[in-house]
């Protein structure tokens, strides 16, 4: 007879985490709108047409929430943004790690103090671990936040009524391990991440990678891309070693459990494509936007 299969966890969401008002969604859409339409280059009376608000009110509330205006967004999610980054970012990438930027590494913008779990640890995927998580609101959507007693341990996006979704995305990669809804425990990891003014140098944000040992290389590969930069997938083969990899270093991009964080989004075609992204293009495109703001890159 076979043994009993464990059954999976479910998130528990007993509380709506969207926003009270109607900024927020007008906000999502604009940024959705610019993100799929950008070829066309939509004007700032289309956009407000098409979420229902003034040209006025709108360049008010997208640049209070986003950092910066419908139109730098719009530039900076373009195609030929994009080549910039990557045009900029390859020197800055080699040379970053050529300083010396290893270890308990620090990202560029967002100071970061990283560990990694034991090979043991993952490949027991999981068990004995206990990760606690809870929903937020980010600037991209809802942001399923996982933590252990040794720092942040994922984060995932989704659109609202996608949470279960990315909860059971996110949790298969550690089936065996125990999850425990706590926001309490959660939002102030969220609260730091995506609030830059609480990005600091004398309070590093503690992650935890758990992954295998080629994902760990990848993703330490990426915590050294800066903000407003870019590396393409055949760079970071080389950088750790393995030339010939780029499709297994797309695959660990791919599976990075830490997005945003450990920057998958920077990570592009060599034509300045931004190919895929686990939780979509429209997604990666407003990231790139919104650090786009942060760094004046637009």
């Amino acid at each position: 007879m076979n043994a009993r299969m464990p059954l999976k966890p479910q998130p528990i969401l007993d509380r709506d985490v969207t926003p009270e008002g109607d900024d927020y969604e007008v906000v999502r859409r604009a940024v959705e709108k610019i993100s799929l339409d950008y070829r066309d280059q939509p004007s700032l009376e289309d956009l407000a047409d098409a979420v229902g608000e003034t040209p006025t009110g709108l360049q008010k509330l997208f640049t209070r929430w986003a950092g910066l205006s419908p139109k730098a967004f719009l530039q900076a999610v373009t195609l030929d943004h994009a080549r910039k980054l990557l045009d900029s970012g390859l020197p800055l990438l080699e040379t970053s790690l050529e300083l010396g930027m290893s270890g308990p590494g620090r990202l560029h913008d967002l100071f970061v103090t990283h560990e990694a779990m034991s090979p043991g640890d993952y490949k027991s995927r999981g068990a004995g671990l206990t990760i606690r998580y809870g929903y937020h609101i980010s600037p991209f959507g809802i942001a399923l936040v996982m933590v252990t007693d040794r720092g942040l341990a994922g984060l995932a996006f989704a659109d609202a009524g996608g949470e279960r979704a990315a909860f059971a995305d996110m949790s298969s990669r550690w089936p065996n391990a125990t999850y425990v809804e706590d926001m309490a425990a959660t939002a102030p990891y969220a609260a730091r991440v995506f609030d830059p003014a609480k990005w600091r140098a004398d309070q590093p944000l503690r992650v935890v990678m758990i992954g295998s040992d080629f994902q760990l290389r990848v993703w330490e590969a990426l915590l050294h891309v800066p903000m407003g930069h870019a590396c393409t997938y055949s760079s970071i083969a080389e950088r750790i070693g393995r030339p010939s990899a780029s499709r297994a270093v797309g695959a660990a991009v791919g599976a990075n459990p830490l997005s945003f964080v450990v920057p998958c989004h920077r990570a592009i075609g060599k034509s300045g494509a931004l190919t895929g992204y686990h939780w979509g293009l429209t997604r990666k495109r407003a990231i790139l936007g919104w650090e786009a703001g942060q760094t004046g890159t637009h």
